[in-house]
């Protein structure tokens, strides 16, 4: 580590004995160190060595700590600031951290603890300039990690999303279907410190009722019939990391009341097991529905709704943001360039017309769709009109004249089942594109068509 910038400590006391220990400590730990006997020393040798950490004693003669870290609050860049103080009070220690030092150590110190907090305040630093970087891409150039858009509303969901990365806080992600709420939790998960630890993601309405309870909490061998072997489950996949539970209304209200549980004690008890075991996971939950009117139909809990949306992140849908297409065509279009291996070099304007002017009921998610059938079966150089599909820029046909139309008079149920119905003949009952038009999971169409079936 020796000549890293993020690896220079220094030590600041004017006990020789104890500040050339702690300074041997620290190179033993590889770390690069300086010291200095005095607060006045230390501002001299700061700007030659810049310094990732100072660990400075609270009391000595001509500046003491306090005093050095009121000077230090205005460098750039400010170094982390780590006091140490054999009888330092309270009083000195909230002064301290309200001054912007990362933490304050008595004497004797603690090595293990010392050797944990230098290793958590670096990698915050890394974290933080990591960050930096990323909002400023994101005022130049409209990009943060995996998202893309300049229009006003995405850059206020990137800006939100730079934000809330760093911390632990639990986020509720909402939006349509393809809108791309996974890229938005994928985004929250890159910028934090627990980039390095997993990142898994649960889809709540792919997985059956039957299933889920063991696929969020694991289980244990003859738990139930079929469990031949000890299976860890989500939370314990994800610790150190995030989990997202994508499409949180499509879980079943009991598995909700125990999800919740954990979330509030940080532990988790696999199926058939009597052993809690703790996990330190960051949830992040996303849905398709408007989340008050699924704690309105029972569909979500309202304790465990506002035990997730701590911070609140709605992305728009593509309609909304327009002025994003050319960017976004760009950016899917040189990623399905590399997945094909094809020399598709452009993409004809006449496309982009016809893409502006279509409202993109699928989100983000059709247009990824739409570029990459194209790029499959496009044999030039452009990308033309006619790569696209025979059907594209095709709106949903007004429902005819009838005694069956939306109208004033109709329940909201029979409006329901009649929209869902000429959704399904609009795409020749194509149920995944169907759900994606109509804003809901594909198990929550199913489960509306069975509904439907067992009607008279």
């Amino acid at each position: 580590m020796n000549g890293n910038r993020d690896a220079r400590i220094l030590v600041v006391d004017d006990e020789v004995h104890e500040r050339e220990g702690l300074s041997m400590l620290l190179r033993g730990w590889g770390y690069e160190t300086e010291t200095a006997s005095q607060g006045r020393e230390a501002l001299e040798k700061i700007p030659s060595f810049n310094p990732a950490v100072v660990i400075c004693d609270l009391r000595m003669p001509d500046m003491n700590g306090l005093e050095l870290l009121r000077e230090l609050r205005h460098s750039h860049p400010t170094p982390t600031f780590i006091m140490l103080s054999g009888q330092g009070t309270i009083g000195e220690a909230v002064e301290a951290t309200k001054l912007g030092a990362y933490n304050f150590l008595e004497k004797p110190l603690d090595v293990k603890k010392l050797q944990v907090e230098l290793r958590n305040c670096l990698e915050r630093r890394v974290n933080e300039r990591e960050l930096e970087i990323a909002q400023r891409r994101l005022r130049q150039a409209g990009i943060l990690g995996r998202l893309v858009g300049g229009s006003r509303k995405m850059q206020e969901v990137m800006l939100l999303i730079s934000q809330v990365a760093p911390s632990s806080a639990s986020v509720l992600i909402t939006g349509e279907s393809g809108t791309g709420k996974e890229l938005a939790a994928r985004t929250l998960h890159d910028l934090s410190p627990r980039k390095m630890n997993p990142f898994v993601a649960v889809n709540c309405a792919a997985i059956p009722e039957t299933l889920m309870e063991s696929e969020i909490f694991g289980h244990e061998k003859g738990a139930f019939t079929g469990a031949m072997d000890r299976r860890a489950g989500c939370f314990e996949l994800a610790d150190g990391g995030t989990l997202l539970l994508d499409e949180i209304g499509e879980m079943h209200i009991g598995t909700q009341a125990k999800l919740l549980r954990v979330l509030e004690d940080s532990k988790v008890r696999r199926l058939g097991s009597k052993v809690e075991i703790i996990t330190d996971v960051r949830v992040l939950a996303a849905t398709n529905k408007v989340p008050e009117d699924a704690v309105a139909k029972g569909q979500l809990r309202s304790d465990l709704y506002f035990r997730l949306n701590v911070v609140h992140i709605s992305i728009p849908p593509l309609r909304e943001r327009l002025e994003d297409l050319e960017d976004l065509t760009a950016t899917l279009f040189e990623d399905l360039q590399h997945k094909y291996q094809k020399s598709v070099r452009a993409v004809d304007s006449e496309v982009l017309e016809l893409f502006r002017r279509y409202t993109w009921p699928g989100n983000v998610r059709e247009l990824r769709n739409t570029l990459e059938r194209a790029v499959v079966v496009c044999s030039g150089e452009v990308l033309r009109k006619a790569d696209l599909a025979p059907d594209f820029g095709r709106t949903t046909p007004a429902v005819p004249e009838g005694d069956r139309t939306l109208r004033a008079g109709l329940t909201v149920g029979e409006a329901e089942r009649l929209l869902i119905r000429e959704t399904l003949a609009f795409t020749s009952n194509n149920k995944t594109r169907a759900a994606e038009m109509l804003g809901i999971s594909l198990k929550t169409l199913h489960n509306k068509l069975k509904e439907y079936e067992a009607q008279p």
